[in-house]
């Protein structure tokens, strides 16, 4: 299943980066993920790897994901390397403009289970996520324009 979600945000890309790359400013508007931290030293840049326990209803998902995209202040890109998904890539697009940014979420996911994934992913799944994208955004746009 493909998402993508844009939102304008009065502020410039300089200040969106820290929001998709500190592990405290990440919580602060992805407020679903409980605990995120980088598996290892390096805290940037292409082929850094991280962790990320994110809350889904009852249950915790734990992701450990591998960075494929990273241009400070313009894009930050990553697929999941181990987790309850089939597939997680996502991407995150700053674009400047004359008043601030456009934010965009690209997410490719696919829920396990063959068929049935397929099937809860059109009956349920795909709209709870497009949802949560769209409350998820306006959370970063809110923390942005302060």
């Amino acid at each position: 299943m493909l998402i993508q979600r844009s939102i304008e945000i009065k502020a410039p890309p300089e200040k969106i980066w820290p929001f998709l790359v500190k592990p405290e400013e990440i919580i602060r508007w992805f407020t679903s993920i409980q605990e995120f931290k980088y598996a290892s030293r390096r805290r940037g840049g292409k082929g850094t790897t991280f962790y990320y326990a994110e809350k889904s209803g009852p249950r915790v998902m734990r992701f450990t994901c591998k960075v494929t995209e990273w241009e400070k202040g313009k894009r930050f890109g990553f697929t999941m390397t181990s987790g309850p998904l089939k597939k997680n890539d996502q991407i995150w697009y700053i674009k400047a403009t004359p008043t601030g940014c456009i934010f965009t979420a690209m997410l490719d996911m696919e829920m396990p289970w063959w068929i049935i994934g397929r099937l809860l992913e059109l009956l349920f799944f795909e709209r709870m996520i497009r949802k949560r994208v769209k409350e998820l955004l306006i959370n970063l746009r809110r923390l942005a324009e302060v």
